[in-house]
């Protein structure tokens, strides 16, 4: 484990602080007119999501953790519980629903994805950035509407509802992101 100085922690930075494992979220270097220079940093827990501001001197030092992270492909649903396997062991691994989030809807078969894990221990997934999904149900086009940004309503395979431009419609496949659940383009 290295230890790096309160003024070097970046976004995306994972640390423990006070016995806990906290990633830094926002930072924000302060040089007060009296007084030394300071990082401000936004910490979010990894184990159960609260947050936390604190102030980081320069000369304070803090513990920075490396994650280790493993592919992992999507078997199937289980009850509240969703079952993935190792690519390389092929030891099964079930993580909660809530755990993954509201993206637990863009799992399907086989899809391979990231968990990080400390001490064995599930910290993080990420799923593809972007899937391929066909839209069951699409409003009609309403005559009239300006192209700039007539965006519809359309309801994809999975149940997650999207706004789609007006020339897609129903039982088409589109690409959709799955970080900020957004139309991004026409399937090929």
């Amino acid at each position: 484990m290295a230890k790096i100085n309160g003024n070097e922690i970046r976004p995306g930075n994972v640390i423990e602080h006070d016995g806990g494992l906290w990633v830094a979220v926002r930072t924000n270097h302060v040089k007060p007119g009296k007084g030394g220079a300071y990082n401000q940093v936004e910490l979010k827990n990894l184990i159960n999501g609260t947050k936390l501001n604190e102030r980081f001197r320069s000369a304070e030092t803090v513990e920075k953790i490396r994650l280790e992270q493993k592919d992992f492909s999507y078997l199937y649903e289980q009850g509240d519980a969703l079952v993935f396997m190792d690519t390389e062991s092929y030891e099964q691994l079930e993580l909660q629903k809530d755990f993954v989030g509201d993206r637990a809807a863009f799992l399907q078969d086989g899809m391979m994805v990231t968990v990080e894990l400390y001490d064995e221990r599930p910290i993080g997934i990420s799923l593809p950035d972007q899937v391929t999904l066909t839209i069951t149900e699409a409003d009609p086009v309403v005559k009239g509407q300006t192209a700039a940004s007539s965006y519809k309503p359309a309801l994809l395979e999975n149940g997650i509802r999207v706004l789609v431009p007006p020339f897609i419609s129903s039982g088409e496949k589109i690409v959709v992101d799955t970080n900020e659940i957004t139309y991004v383009r026409r399937a090929d």
